[in-house]
């Protein structure tokens, strides 16, 4: 099994779990993908095959353009600076990975594009590994003239390639970021919806939970027994856009200090003095941590979302941009939170939702819900069960 997925550890990690559950049965496992950043996510072991690799920091310079973008003008970015050019740097490595380990199956996230471009031109199977849901909910649906944008990026793409474009222009009809073979989906209908797209060949297996490399130290004596705890947490590429936000959150914390300990994982020179009741951290080991926890705040990233929810933990969620208004979304739908603002969001608002979720019980009685819609799901296991089907 290949993987061929971009340098961002919320794509990264699921497949890490995948094919350390297939090794485990004893398949030959590797990634194909910018080889320096891939190394500084997977486990050790991993074999990591170099496509677009980048030497000359061309990732951190793209991350300073984007991270004060929002809606259409994030979308554009997305497609036009990261996702296409990734593709066309990807394409010739991805390309002799697939030569030179000769897969029974590549495993293509729907952000690396360039894997299914070079699995289709070899005649290898190709599956897709979707990370987050937001391509299953019709996101584009109130909004035709940007899913007709987005249609055109991928049909360039591919005419540039010399492939059949997306919208079928030619007969080819076929779209890089579904693959008509297997779709596996790292969530389960309950978080989703009822809006969620589902064929025969989409599996959606929960989240997949593995070993990944050795987190930050962590001052596990200072967790306060006697409060209840939340974490806020803005993810790795987020927290240079928090500043505002983090004063929000301080003044929140001051309101609730009798009962609630924050622990903030953020830059301390976006976040200047807390008080002692609040925990700040640069980074926090979040998987170990959960399980201490009673809510968490977050922006609404797939990732962190769905570890929360998998330990039963409510969420406040302020998405920034992306795909993270849509997780949003289905988190305040299924009951399991509250959404507020990012850009607007004040510190009695966010007391208030942080209360609601600790206080009401309906925000916890649907986080376990979806907990258990996790674990029925499968998981790691579940995907790979999905792949050796396919060999």
């Amino acid at each position: 099994m290949l993987f061929a997925v971009p340098p961002l550890a919320g794509h990264v990690n699921p497949t890490a779990a995948v094919g350390a559950e297939l090794a485990s049965r004893g398949h030959e496992v590797a990634w194909t993908g910018p080889a320096s950043a891939l190394a500084r996510m997977l486990p050790p072991s991993a074999r990591v095959l170099p496509a677009g690799d980048d030497s000359g920091g061309g990732y951190a310079a793209l991350h300073e353009r984007w991270r004060d973008l929002r809606g259409v003008g994030a979308l554009r970015f997305l497609w036009e600076e990261a996702l296409v050019p990734l593709a066309r740097a990807m394409v010739p490595g991805v390309a002799r990975a697939v030569r030179g380990f000769a897969p029974d199956v590549v495993v293509c996230d729907q952000q690396a594009l360039a894997g299914p471009l070079a699995a289709r031109r070899l005649g290898v199977p190709w599956v897709t590994s979707a990370s987050t849901s937001a391509e299953l909910t019709g996101p584009f649906a109130g909004f035709p003239k940007v899913g007709e944008w987005v249609a055109g990026q991928v049909a360039g793409l591919l005419a540039e390639f010399g492939e059949g474009g997306g919208d079928g222009g030619d007969g080819g009809g076929w779209d890089p970021r579904f693959s008509e073979l297997l779709v596996l989906v790292f969530s389960t209908p309950e978080l989703l919806g009822p809006g969620a797209v589902s064929a025969p060949h989409h599996a959606y297996v929960g989240p997949a939970f593995g070993a990944r490399p050795a987190g930050p130290g962590f001052p596990w004596r200072r967790l306060d027994p006697g409060r209840r705890r939340v974490l806020v947490s803005l993810g790795t590429l987020n927290q240079e856009a928090g500043a505002r936000f983090y004063r929000a959150v301080l003044g929140a914390a001051e309101r609730l200090a009798p009962q609630v300990q924050l622990v903030l994982a953020a830059p301390a020179a976006l976040v200047g003095e807390v008080p002692g009741h609040v925990l700040l951290r640069p980074s926090v080991p979040q998987l170990e941590l959960l399980p201490h926890l009673d809510a968490v705040v977050c922006h609404g990233g797939h990732n962190t979302v769905c570890e929360a929810l998998a330990y039963g933990l409510p969420l406040v969620v302020a998405p920034i941009r992306d795909d993270q208004p849509i997780v949003a979304r289905q988190v305040a739908d299924a009951g399991a939170g509250v959404r507020v603002r990012f850009g607007r969001t004040g510190a009695e608002e966010l007391r208030d939702a942080i209360t609601a979720v600790l206080d009401d019980p309906g925000p916890r009685r649907a986080a376990r819900r979806i907990q258990a819609s996790f674990a029925a799901a499968g998981g790691a296991a579940a995907a790979a069960d999905r792949l050796e089907k396919l060999t």
